[in-house]
């Protein structure tokens, strides 16, 4: 039997509803939950946390858009995320968790056995938060850790903090994939992500859509892939007063890499280049005020790891 998925966008949910979903999820045929941007009551809440600690097929979880609307909320989940031992993703992109949230899911995030990509953009995060965020991202030779991780437009985090993260994914063991676009991040924050792509042995997409980065990131970034070895294989800069050209020539750069590798290894997605326009699963964050639109163009577009692309691909923008 193919694997089943449940998929309501921005609905009303009835306690009726709710229950059909709970009772689907016992069922254990249910890989995909997405009630992305939905409406019900905490209690209904609470009983779709205690079917997901339940479900042993469960893989992919999406709470996106204020699903998570309150500490109390946050708890029913963690709760759930503690007993829970199949699930491979979660998307809480858009929920008004705070520091306070993520210390309330950290324990449960940070000993989960089988979480490898997790969506926390525009989560309004801070400091704290990041700092218990980067240890999911273990050093090498420690535990496995997040491979995708998603950190879209949390603008509370400071220069400090990026930093952190910086040297986090430097030793990384595991992470693929990082998503840091809308984050007014400049120029100083840009250089020191691009020395942690190059220490990095798994990176191999990184999303700086609008981060407010000039044509010196962009020197910056064309300078390592010209000159160093890098996993990296696509560079979003789109959104950013970055010239076409130089956008272009790290492109290629990084096109001639991955044609490299396709001599090796299979692709990570069959017959597509690094630069063709693919379809983000994750929901992309709108521009913010302070940011300024230039010239740019986007050369990439984003690429997902995690559970897999055909359970991925089932998932509603």
């Amino acid at each position: 039997m193919l694997p089943a998925s449940i998929q309501i966008t921005g609905e009303l949910l009835s306690a009726a509803e709710v229950q059909d979903i709970c009772e689907s999820l016992k069922e254990e045929g249910v890989r995909l939950l997405s009630v992305r941007g939905c409406q019900l009551s905490d209690r209904d809440f609470a009983h779709v946390c205690r079917s997901v600690a339940e479900s042993r097929s469960l893989a992919q979880l999406n709470l996106n858009l204020g699903v998570v609307s309150s500490i109390n909320r946050t708890r029913h989940l963690a709760d759930a995320l503690k007993t829970n031992r199949s699930l491979q993703t979660l998307f809480l992109h858009g929920s008004p968790l705070l520091d306070a949230g993520l210390v309330t899911l950290n324990p449960a995030l940070s000993t989960h056995p089988n979480l490898v990509c997790l969506d926390l953009g525009d989560c309004m995060l801070g400091d704290e938060a990041l700092r218990l965020i980067c240890g999911m991202l273990p050093p090498d030779g420690a535990k496995s850790g997040l491979r995708e991780l998603t950190l879209s437009a949390n603008p509370g985090i400071s220069s400090k903090g990026w930093a952190r993260l910086s040297i986090a994914v430097a030793h990384s063991s595991q992470l693929r994939v990082l998503n840091l676009d809308y984050n007014p991040l400049g120029d100083q924050i840009a250089g020191m992500l691009a020395v942690a792509v190059a220490s990095s042995r798994t990176l191999e997409v990184l999303d700086l859509e609008g981060t407010g980065l000039t044509n010196q990131a962009a020197q910056v970034f064309l300078d390592m892939v010209e000159n160093y070895p890098t996993s990296l294989r696509v560079l979003v800069l789109s959104e950013n007063d970055i010239s076409p050209e130089l956008q272009q020539q790290i492109c290629d750069l990084l096109s001639e890499g991955d044609d490299d590798d396709e001599r090796e290894a299979p692709p990570l997605h069959p017959g597509r280049a690094s630069c063709s326009a693919l379809l983000p699963i994750r929901d992309k964050y709108q521009p913010p005020a302070w940011l300024t639109h230039s010239n740019s163009r986007p050369q990439v577009v984003l690429l997902t790891s995690g559970v897999g692309e055909s359970l991925l691909a089932e998932t509603e923008m």
